[in-house]
């Protein structure tokens, strides 16, 4: 069996399983955000009166950091009665930031257990050995109600990275090169395992952005062994109630996928797809409007700090916006005590609330028809960001900086120390 089928056999109380089989596994943290509302009449619909297990239920003001229109504010206050009146206490307010970082913040996200929000990008937390997913508003609300919710126990692909990267390669150059070579549909209700002479190498951070980004090759989950890396970070937070599982050997994977990493140059995935993936050297010098630097997949501190390092002393482009979105409140405090925000301010950027801002298309950053947007984000969709016929290229925290120093894309290696 392989470490994720052992997550979900222990939630479902079972001791075998087969790829496909369906499982009604106990949940562990089950997240809803401010778009999913739904969620609650849905409880109240299948006759749900108490939540089973409100310990394990977290919403998140996250989407709408702070509202932007009454119905925002409406489901807004809507998910505070309802978190009052069920004894939920994990109510992650419009200060806290983008549900995924709150939870590696909080110490929520680890090892062995199952995580669901509604929110696509969920796998990220296979960063840290869990089985992660996004569901939607009625699965949530079943979670609500039974505690429980099914799942097929999908098959597994294993991506070996190996070697050494560039200067200038970051975790955001990888995921966007792995994607653009094996397609947006490759991993359609597939869990996807990292590993390989590279994985020991990096961050959590550069982990976190890698398996995030897994939900645009389809995946279903993502998964990367925990190690001396993982188990440190937990015990730095103060983590130490979880299981870490062990994939057995002679496990058979429905497909080995190997890069050697050591040929990845700065990437870039162009509009208007993110499996549509080119060196960034072929996109040199084209007009951009606004760099954003955040999110789920590239506002950590590590991101910050990157971006602080090549503006310091260096101005935004007359006529470029540039924002700057810190995933969560912790990344802020710490980017205000390191002084990243105070270097990146200074450069002529805006601090915008931790939160998903822009990325959602509906405040905080929007774009207009014919403008064009680099952005350390995970999507660039026709709309993604406002305007139907506004472009987004999606790069590394280094391609948004150097980018927004220049008013075009540019490649951050020459404002880099060799």
């Amino acid at each position: 069996m392989h470490a994720l089928e052992k997550i979900l056999a222990s939630h479902a109380g079972v001791d075998t399983l087969q790829t496909g089989e369906i499982l009604n596994c106990n949940i562990d943290i089950a997240g809803a955000n401010d778009l999913y509302l739904q969620s609650v009449y849905s409880f109240y619909e299948m006759g749900g009166e108490q939540v089973t297990n409100p310990d394990n239920i977290v919403f998140f003001m996250d989407h709408y950091s702070p509202a932007s229109s009454k119905k925002q504010a409406q489901n807004q206050k809507e998910f505070r009665e309802f978190a009052t009146k069920q004894g939920i206490e994990k109510l992650m307010d419009i200060d806290e930031g983008v549900c995924h970082q709150v939870l590696v913040d909080k110490g929520l996200s680890k090892p062995g257990t199952i995580i669901v929000i509604t929110d696509s990008h969920t796998t990220m937390h296979g960063a840290f050995g869990a089985f992660s997913t996004g569901v939607g508003a009625t699965d949530h609300a079943i979670i609500m109600k039974t505690g429980k919710l099914w799942f097929r126990v999908p098959k597994i692909v294993k991506i070996e990275l190996n070697g050494k990267l560039a200067k200038g390669v970051y975790a955001k150059d990888i995921i966007l090169y792995v994607i653009g070579k094996l397609g947006a549909d490759y991993a359609v209700y597939k869990a996807v395992e990292f590993s390989g002479s590279l994985i020991s190498e990096l961050s959590m951070s550069e982990r976190l952005s890698i398996c995030n980004m897994t939900t645009e090759m389809g995946a279903k989950a993502s998964y990367i062994q925990p190690d001396k890396v993982t188990l440190d970070y937990l015990a730095n937070v103060g983590v130490t109630d979880f299981t870490v599982y062990e994939t057995d050997e002679g496990y058979e994977y429905e497909e080995v996928v190997t890069f050697d990493v050591s040929d990845i140059q700065p990437t870039i995935a162009v509009p208007f797809s993110v499996d549509n993936v080119d060196e960034l050297e072929a996109y040199i010098g084209t007009q951009i409007n606004q760099a954003f630097l955040g999110t789920c997949t590239g506002g950590r501190i590590e991101d910050l700090e990157i971006a602080a390092k090549i503006l310091s002393g260096k101005k935004v482009k007359k006529g470029t916006r540039m924002l700057v979105v810190p995933a969560s409140k912790k990344v802020l405090q710490e980017a205000i005590k390191k002084g990243y925000m105070s270097a990146l301010v200074e450069a002529g950027a805006t601090f915008v609330t931790p939160g998903c801002a822009a990325c959602l298309g509906t405040h905080q950053g929007i774009l207009t028809d014919g403008e064009a947007c680099v952005s350390s984000a995970s999507r660039n969709f026709p709309g993604r960001m406002g305007a139907t016929h506004a472009k987004i290229y999606l790069a590394s925290p280094a391609v948004v900086a150097a980018s927004a120093i220049e008013g075009k894309l540019a490649d951050p290696r020459k404002y880099m120390e060799v």
